[in-house]
């Protein structure tokens, strides 16, 4: 399997996925500005006081641009200028905050348009120019691929070991190192790590459900020796009474009248997905970018599982879903043959999504060890990309200028660190390459740096 990018991975789209980009960046902000649905999940908790009057636009503005700016300008842009591949954090966060921001609604989709625009055109011009610098930062960045596509891997076994224990990550870390091997030796044009992930994330999901199975047997077998049948009508009254429950109803319900809406959205993202011109991920823009759809589907398609529950509660308590729904689209998107069918799969998806959201959240709500899955799962995640990218981003520093590279990039990590994070942590090493990439060509236009050469 390659695992470095070609060094000339650019940015340069047809004119069809360039007015799908800019289209769905105006229905995106449009979207957003009706509080209907937003991308980053930091945010969405907040929505339910924006919809109910609580707190005003610009605060809510001031929420979203916090939670998300790093992610935007630290990780978004690197990771599509490196990969030339578009992604979430940088087409969809940022008309999060447009979308919340205008005034007016007419002038949301207008200002998620020019977002969209910017992308596809400004970002062509800053790739080309960054190309033809003496100390080409971009292509060194391509570095960050082995390590964030093997490392990722992993992160099955990470959640195993926090809810399971020791004993269970140990085994699934063999297993998935024998498979990796295995995949590498047996089939080596697939990505390595895609059968590991998905005896991983199997292996999670049935100790999770094995748990919560064994747990309602023991329930019912409790409740029918201590109880009478007398008791089970007040129960069911309770639930009715339930002010939660009250609320995640018109939450759902609310989402449910702007279904066409919603249709449109699922169509806009799987097509995207299925021009090939935008990952869901980390791992997956790499993936795409090296034309392996397939992998890059089966990568999205676990990580479903760590934010199904994240999305479905928050969006039933909040009454805003994900721009990207349960992200179902995105793999479904990379698999599709045709455009045509992308946006019918997509509407489609969408509508059985927001249409089940009440009965997903019931069914998590007698699901607890699979809704800690999730978390563990999103924790982990987080965990393992947190040290591919860091590693990454060393590598690309040692590729474009060796000690000095490394240096520069791992001092202003740590200075971030020191400084209390103003930069998220993801996103502080890939924003340290392109600030330290910048430097190294002012060092050598002083005079003071030869760029390394190859």
């Amino acid at each position: 399997m390659r695992t470095v990018l070609a060094a000339d991975a650019s940015l340069h789209f047809s004119l069809a996925q360039q007015l799908t980009v800019i289209v769905l960046c105006a229905l995106t902000a449009l979207i957003s500005h009706m509080a209907l649905a937003v991308f980053n999940d930091g945010v969405r908790p907040f929505m339910l006081d924006f919809i109910q009057g609580r707190t005003t636009r610009s605060a809510t503005t001031a929420v979203s641009f916090g939670l998300s700016a790093g992610f935007i300008f630290g990780l978004g842009a690197p990771m599509a200028l490196s990969s030339g591949v578009l992604n979430p954090w940088l087409v969809f966060l940022p008309t999060d905050i447009l979308g919340i921001l205008s005034p007016k609604r007419w002038l949301a989709p207008l200002l998620g348009g020019a977002w969209g625009a910017l992308v596809v055109f400004g970002l062509n011009g800053a790739n080309d120019v960054a190309h033809k610098l003496p100390v080409d930062f971009l292509t060194a960045m391509q570095q960050m691929s082995t390590p964030i596509l093997f490392l990722f891997t992993l992160f099955p076994v990470l959640a195993i070991a926090k809810q399971f224990g020791r004993a269970w990550a140990g085994g699934t870390a063999v297993l998935e190192l024998a498979l990796t091997v295995m995949t590498m030796k047996l089939w080596p044009n697939v990505f390595a790590g895609a059968l590991a992930m998905a005896a991983g994330v199997l292996t999670l999901i049935g100790l999770a459900a094995y748990r919560d199975i064994a747990r309602q047997r023991a329930e019912r077998a409790a409740a029918a020796a201590e109880r009478g049948a007398a008791a089970e009508p007040a129960k069911g009254q309770e639930a009715d009474d339930d002010p939660i429950a009250s609320l995640f109803s018109a939450n759902a319900t609310r989402l449910r009248r702007h279904l066409p809406l919603f249709m449109v959205l699922g169509a806009g993202v799987c097509l995207l997905a299925q021009m090939h011109v935008f990952g869901g991920g980390e791992a997956t823009s790499f993936l795409i970018a090296k034309g392996q759809y397939s992998e890059a589907a089966q990568v999205d398609f676990y990580r479903v599982f760590g934010f199904i529950p994240l999305i479905a509660t928050t969006a039933l308590a909040s009454g805003a879903y994900g721009i990207a729904g349960f992200t179902f689209v995105y793999p479904i998107g990379y698999l599709l043959p045709n455009p045509f069918l992308a946006v019918v799969v997509g509407a489609a998806v969408f509508a059985l999504e927001v249409l089940a959201l009440s009965a997903i959240g019931r069914v998590l709500g007698k699901l607890p060890t699979v809704r800690d899955s999730s978390e563990h799962l999103r924790a982990a995640i987080t965990d393992t990309l947190q040290l591919a990218i860091l590693f990454g981003s060393l590598m690309a520093a040692n590729a474009m200028g060796a000690g000095l590279g490394i240096l520069i990039v791992g001092g202003l990590y740590l200075l971030n660190e020191a400084m209390g994070r103003p930069v998220v942590r993801m996103a502080a090493a890939p924003a340290a390459v392109i600030v330290g990439g910048i430097l190294l060509n002012v060092l050598h236009w002083l005079h003071l740096f030869t760029p390394i050469k190859g």
